[in-house]
C-alpha cells in the first residue's frame, strides 16, 4: 500500500464492492465502439495494480471476453460496468463506481476517431485517434 491511500467503490445494487490499497492512475476516456456499446456513452476509467485491488462479492462479477486480448467485468445482478482487463499487471476500474472524491484528474482521451457524433471533446485534455501515437523511429 502506498502512503495509506485507499479508495472504495461498488456497483449500483451493492452486490459487488471493491477496495484499492494504493494510488489511482489518471483518468482515461475511451471512446472506442466497444466501450460506447457497453456503457451507452464512453468509458471513463482509472487503472490500478491488480495486487492493490480487493473485490468483495466477486461471485456476482460476470466477465465478457470482448476481444482475444481483453475482457470486461460487470455486475451480474444490476449490470453496472466495473472492470476492464488484459494481460498486463494493471486492471481498469470505471470511475463512476467510486465512493467519494478520488483526487484523480483526466489524462487523455483515446480512440476518439470512433467517438459518437453527438458530442464533442472540449476539455483540453490530449486526445488520440487510436490508443496513442507510436513513438517516431529516428
Amino acid at each position: 500500500m502506498t502512503g495509506g491511500e485507499t479508495h472504495s467503490g461498488a456497483c449500483l445494487c451493492g452486490a459487488v464492492t471493491y477496495r484499492v490499497a494504493g494510488p489511482l492512475a489518471p483518468v482515461v476516456g475511451c471512446h472506442c465502439r466497444m466501450c460506447r456499446q457497453q456503457t451507452g456513452h464512453f468509458l471513463a476509467s482509472t487503472s490500478v495494480e491488480r495486487a492493490d485491488l480487493t473485490i468483495m462479492g466477486s461471485e456476482h462479477v460476470r466477465w465478457y471476453a470482448s476481444s482475444e486480448t481483453a475482457r470486461r467485468g460487470f455486475c451480474g445482478t444490476c449490470g453496472s460496468v466495473l472492470f476492464w482487463e488484459n494481460a498486463s499487471s494493471r486492471i481498469a476500474i470505471a470511475m463512476g463506481g467510486f465512493d467519494g472524491p478520488t483526487g484523480v484528474t483526466w489524462d487523455k482521451h483515446i480512440f476518439v476517431a470512433d467517438k459518437g457524433d453527438y458530442y464533442g471533446i472540449e476539455d483540453g485534455v490530449p486526445a488520440y485517434a487510436v490508443r496513442r501515437p507510436a513513438p517516431s523511429a529516428e
